[in-house]
């Protein structure tokens, strides 16, 4: 069975579907004429992939690891996420940038983007996924540092409301080394950014 197929089993797609159509009609549409008699069952399989991490736990990209003697910085800029604000239901998209120093283990880049994946795929607000990020790591890597910096735009800010398309929301979650170490946290700042014009 596919990830896919497994969230879908976990999700209310009946009752997603139900309130879709309720939502056409309350907005004013008619939720049976041709263009949107698919609407919601099309909606409630994207709900399904895009709330899928409410029935996952990342933990389980973290059991793996490797042992290294490596002590100093390793950083993966630019992991792509998509996630969806849980104040108004808008998407926002971003990078996560993810820099830790090994504790005499490391864990495979790739598994740092699962997380991301995992962790992005919930109503929630930026913040609280950077912690979270950075939390997940600090506690399963048992690493002497963490750091997480996230970068995104906001649709519920740039479609709607105060429309600021452009505007860019930067979050950061300093754990260990890098909220010690000014020096530490000066470098890892260097390699995210220093070469952005």
């Amino acid at each position: 069975m596919s990830e896919n197929q497994e969230t879908c089993r976990t999700v209310d797609i009946p009752r997603i579907e139900n309130a879709i159509r309720e939502i056409l009609a309350a907005v004013g549409d008619d939720p049976d004429r041709e263009g949107l008699l698919e609407t919601p069952a099309r909606v409630a399989r994207m709900y399904a992939e895009l709330f899928g991490g409410l029935h996952e736990d990342p933990r389980k990209y973290l059991k793996k690891f490797f042992s290294e003697k490596y002590d100093e910085i390793v950083l993966v800029r630019d992991i792509a996420f998509n996630s969806m604000c849980e104040h108004h239901l808008l998407p926002f998209m971003g990078q996560v940038h993810i820099g830790y120093m090994p504790n005499g283990r490391v864990v495979g880049l790739s598994k740092l983007a699962r997380v991301v994946d995992v962790v992005a795929k919930r109503p929630q607000v930026q913040e609280r996924m950077t912690e979270e990020i950075a939390n997940l790591l600090l506690d399963e890597l048992h690493v002497r540092g963490v750091a997480v910096v996230v970068e995104a735009v906001h649709t519920c800010m740039t479609v709607r409301g105060v429309r600021k398309p452009g505007s860019v929301c930067t979050t950061s979650a300093m754990k260990g080394a890098f909220l010690k170490n000014h020096a530490t946290r000066a470098e890892l700042l260097t390699l995210i950014y220093g070469n952005r014009k």
